[in-house]
């Protein structure tokens, strides 16, 4: 018991952290919480020690970790998600008449948590359980770029936490961040047979009540059979469902 004051300590600089959205002076931390600044460098050292934040020695503030987005995205890929989301999904085939999925971020990677497929079309590497690098995947771009800039940098610090494939995606986080500008700009995220030849996506990022990207949600499509007119289809279905399943976590829409 003498240990549970201090584990609620830690939540509470977490989740101080959490609703900022971007990192946080210790200073402040210890005003908005109360806790003598002795206090909040202890739990702090220990949170990065974890991995659940990140210390951004230039900036003298802290942001949130790799595992703290870890464990939200466990937490996302729970059944609740995928009961939500199975009938948006459904609703989804049946208005485009191609495959669509959910996946949500795994740390870098994009994992899969579901895949309808549509009569007739071409089975896809993106079945349930894969991952795949995020920023090489358009259900991967939608959700970064829906992430407080902070969060991206925390992710991918350098070129070196970047992938690429046949020399195709990102090079560098300058480059990331002007792809991710892009998505926001445009609101939904695209993919150009990068995963698999021939096969384009369209992705929006799933919103919580936070405006936190809980999700994505894409279709995929084989790239000969669908021309500017209906891709411009595919985003309008795409982002009605995002926003569909959206509702269904609690977003209000404002």
């Amino acid at each position: 018991m003498a240990n549970a004051p201090a584990a609620g300590q830690a939540l509470d600089v977490l989740g101080l952290i959490a609703r900022r959205g971007e990192p946080v002076p210790a200073a402040a931390i210890a005003r908005d919480l109360g806790l003598p600044r002795s206090t909040v460098y202890h739990l702090l050292t220990v949170l990065v020690d974890r991995g659940y934040v990140r210390h951004l020695p230039e900036a003298r503030r802290y942001g949130l970790g790799l595992a703290a987005y870890e464990l939200g995205s466990a937490y996302q890929r729970q059944a609740p998600l995928e009961r939500l989301a199975r009938g948006v999904m459904d609703h989804l085939v049946d208005q485009t008449g191609h495959n669509a999925h959910l996946a949500v971020l795994h740390g870098r990677d994009v994992l899969y948590v579901i895949e309808q497929r549509a009569t007739g079309r071409p089975l896809l590497v993106t079945d349930v359980g894969v991952r795949l690098p995020a920023v090489l995947t358009a259900s991967g771009l939608a959700m970064l770029a829906a992430l407080p800039p902070a969060q991206v940098r925390a992710l991918f610090p350098d070129r070196t936490a970047l992938v690429q494939r046949d020399g195709r995606g990102p090079a560098s986080t300058t480059r990331l961040r002007a792809e991710l500008q892009t998505v926001r700009q445009r609101g939904h995220a695209v993919e150009d047979g990068l995963v698999t030849p021939g096969i384009g996506s369209v992705a929006v990022a799933v919103l919580d009540h936070n405006d936190y990207p809980v999700a994505g949600v894409a279709v995929s499509y084989p790239q000969a059979d669908v021309d500017a007119v209906a891709t411009a289809a595919l985003v309008r279905a795409v982002t009605q469902a995002a926003g569909s399943l959206g509702r269904r976590l609690g977003r209000v829409t404002r």
